[in-house]
């Protein structure tokens, strides 16, 4: 599949259509079955520097952004895997500093990571790489150092990217390795680690659901409270198929158990940082490992599988060892999963 990474040209990537994963789903509830596509057309990546564009066809599914003027390096968009419409936002109010889906964090050694400005901190791409993609998979790989102009570098983290395409949908599989380059201090704040913004009509203020695992509905019933994964779905647009998207958390990240901070506007984010009694505290040279599932699907959680595929990436996700990072310091140890 080496020839499925093509070279630069000037065509638009982001004319996104209902075919643009027209064989993945049909979408529950909606009555109708998307446009087929060719079923043995595969995924292909298009690469412009520090942006990766992963597509079906002639039509994007998502694009990692590490340009090195943002904020942070995320994930936008990711489409619905029938409407062809994005799942999330790339800026939204009432906080449009979010970015559809990254990893950023607050009060970090006395920085700023997550909002907007630059002066109190940003996480910089190194540069992302693909591997040689196939037909359902692309793996992409990244390194980030996380920067504040006139004080050392807190930290920094690699980051691995597994995107799958399925018969119902697609995933995107995490791993980050976050690495202390000093003693490392964050206290209590809610403005910390992998999250997601979803669509407007997805919220529960636009008339979709936010749903964990456990059936609870809504951020008052959600907040606060652990989950095997957290997710929005509804009808798109009003009238469109049902979809959604979810984050799933592994039982190994951080102190396990992750609580969650919810919004019914859009925002979930497993995050133990912000319900910790005391300050997280990374000594230099200690590594964190986190892992996370994302799920683009169809239909409601239930008619989805997100159990299913919560079992199934659990039971073929290995703990992953310890490594030295290849960037500035040598770990003396590793922390949790």
């Amino acid at each position: 599949m080496n020839d499925r990474v093509f070279k630069p040209s000037r065509r638009r990537f982001f004319a996104q259509a209902s075919a643009a994963t027209a064989g993945l789903a049909v979408a529950a509830g909606a009555g109708r079955t998307a446009q087929a596509v060719n079923a043995t057309e595969g995924l292909a990546v298009y690469q412009l520097g520090p942006r990766i564009w992963i597509r079906l066809g002639e039509d994007v599914l998502t694009c990692y952004r590490a340009h090195p003027s943002q904020k942070y390096p995320y994930f936008y968009p990711l489409v619905g895997p029938v409407s062809g419409l994005p799942l999330t936002v790339e800026t939204s109010d009432p906080y449009p500093h979010h970015r559809s889906l990254w990893l950023a964090c607050d009060k970090v050694n006395g920085g700023n990571y997550w909002q907007e400005g630059y002066g109190q901190g940003q996480i910089v791409s190194k540069g992302p790489t693909v591997a040689t993609p196939e037909a359902n998979r692309v793996v992409i790989t990244d390194a980030c150092a996380w920067k504040r102009p006139g004080a050392p570098s807190p930290c920094q983290d690699s980051r691995i990217f597994e995107f799958s395409r399925s018969g119902r949908g697609y995933t995107l599989d995490v791993e980050i390795r976050w690495t202390a380059l000093e003693n490392m201090t964050i206290p209590r704040t809610n403005h910390s680690l992998f999250s997601m913004r979803a669509a407007t009509d997805l919220a529960a203020t636009g008339g979709g659901t936010l749903m964990s695992a456990s059936g609870a509905a809504g951020a008052d019933a959600t907040f606060g409270k652990p989950a095997k994964w957290m997710a929005f779905f509804g009808k798109r647009r009003g009238d469109g198929p049902v979809e959604g998207i979810a984050i799933m958390d592994h039982p190994e990240n951080m102190d396990g158990q992750t609580p969650w901070f919810t919004r019914d506007y859009g925002f979930a984010s497993p995050t133990p940082l912000y319900f910790r009694e005391k300050a997280f505290m990374l000594p230099k040279g200690e590594t964190v490992i986190l892992r996370y599932r994302v799920a683009a699907f169809t239909g409601d959680p239930q008619a989805a599988g997100l159990d299913d595929l919560y079992k199934n990436w659990l039971a073929t996700s290995e703990r992953p060892q310890p490594v030295t990072p290849s960037v500035d310091q040598s770990p003396a140890a590793s922390r949790g999963g």
